[in-house]
């Protein structure tokens, strides 16, 4: 087996754990849902919406899914879990494929941008900086070279939570201390890029509430200043969910899309979670591309999402 093979291969073991606890949940239910019924039917239609959207699917996407399998069962009648598993994958992969991403999905690739500026927002308490830090490792082990920016300045942890990271990877955190301006943190992070021929930049925010509208005027403000020093700034501005808080994480997508462009997201400690179907849900309804999700506490744990290797390990059989 070769070196590449084997980092795939672990990879994907690495995800078929993460998803342990959704899987084992979901084929659970569809397996006592379809005992002792031949069709898929309405019944069991109601019982499959009523899975879904245990699963954190979400209503909307759950609809969405049961209205495009009455079509196909319209046509064909499945009447094993097996053959509902294989409609059920191709149903929730047509949905992943339909959300197109225009963000680099690669860490060797950056789409010829330099320095390619991420701000990363969400509340507090879903693993934002931590995600930083893993982000910072993947790009560092891609021969990038990169900055970080510490401009979560309202709370002393996350300062030091980020400076920790970047000894860590052994990259640049730009701080000014708890309770600066946050805008200022971000205008002197790019800067500092710039003068150090950077490939990448990533900026920490504030995660206080997300029905606080002060906060929400701060990541507004922090976009308006990096654009004095680099007008297309930010390339990415990545909103971190964590998938464990299944509806809750709707709402928080909710606010922040309201709030500021988010164009990628990623979903964190789907390990520790039975409400995987949020990654499903989310993508769907904001129509913004997952780009890394979370299957474990290690430095090497947060994936680049692979829309197929999701889908293949979610109904992969035992």
């Amino acid at each position: 087996m070769g070196i590449f093979n084997f980092f795939s291969k672990e990879k994907k073991d690495k995800l078929d754990q993460g998803l342990e606890k959704t899987k084992s949940s979901l084929f659970d239910k569809l397996s006592k849902a379809i005992v002792g019924k031949s069709t898929v039917n309405d019944a069991f239609l109601d019982d499959l919406e009523e899975i879904l959207v245990s699963s954190d699917v979400g209503i909307e996407t759950t609809l969405k899914i049961i209205e495009r399998l009455q079509k196909r069962v319209a046509i064909d009648k499945y009447i094993n879990i097996s053959d509902l598993n294989t409609l059920l994958k191709e149903e929730v992969s047509k949905l992943l494929e339909e959300n197109k991403s225009d963000i680099p999905i690669d860490f060797n690739d950056l789409k010829g941008v330099k320095p390619y500026v991420v701000m990363v927002v969400g509340v507090n308490g879903v693993g934002k900086t931590t995600t930083i830090g893993k982000m910072a490792n993947q790009y560092k082990k891609a021969g990038k070279k990169v900055v970080l920016g510490a401009a979560d300045t309202f709370r002393a942890a996350a300062v030091e939570q980020l400076k920790i990271w970047g000894t860590r990877n052994d990259v640049p955190v730009i701080s000014h201390g708890m309770n600066t301006d946050p805008a200022s943190v971000a205008f002197d992070t790019v800067q500092k890029a710039i003068e150090m021929d950077a490939d990448v930049v990533i900026i920490d925010t504030a995660g206080r509430l997300h029905n606080k509208i002060g906060l929400m005027d701060e990541l507004s403000k922090i976009r308006r200043v990096m654009q004095k020093v680099i007008p297309t700034a930010p390339n990415e501005v990545l909103l971190v969910l964590d998938a464990s808080t299944g509806q809750n994480a709707f709402e928080q997508a909710k606010h922040f899309t309201a709030a500021t462009e988010v164009n990628a997201l990623a979903l964190t400690k789907l390990d520790g979670t039975a409400k995987g179907g949020v990654v499903i849900g989310v993508a769907d309804q904001f129509k913004i591309p997952v780009k890394y999700i979370g299957v474990g506490e290690g430095i090497d744990d947060l994936q680049l999402f692979d829309k197929q290797e999701f889908v293949d390990s979610l109904f992969k059989s035992e």
